[in-house]
């Protein structure tokens, strides 16, 4: 099962590693900045379609993104 706060802490990290505000993200990704701040948080799950915006947004293909997520699941031992 996918963990909501692993995919909002990857989130975040790719976020913050690229130097971009939840402001800029969400602006780009056309989503309000609390939605983002809930997804980061594992309080909500992102759509397919909300996931592909914050990446794009943050100038990462969504397959790195999704890939990230992967390899976090594995230090974990959830994969």
């Amino acid at each position: 099962m996918l963990d909501s706060v692993l995919v909002g802490r990857v989130i975040q990290r790719t976020r913050e590693a690229r130097g971009l505000s939840q402001e800029v993200v969400s602006g780009f990704a056309a989503i309000g900045r609390t939605h983002l701040s809930a997804i980061e948080r594992g309080a909500r799950k992102p759509t397919l379609e909300t996931f592909y915006r914050i990446s794009e947004a943050m100038g990462v293909r969504p397959s790195d993104l999704l890939r990230a997520i992967e390899e976090e699941m594995g230090r974990q031992g959830k994969a």
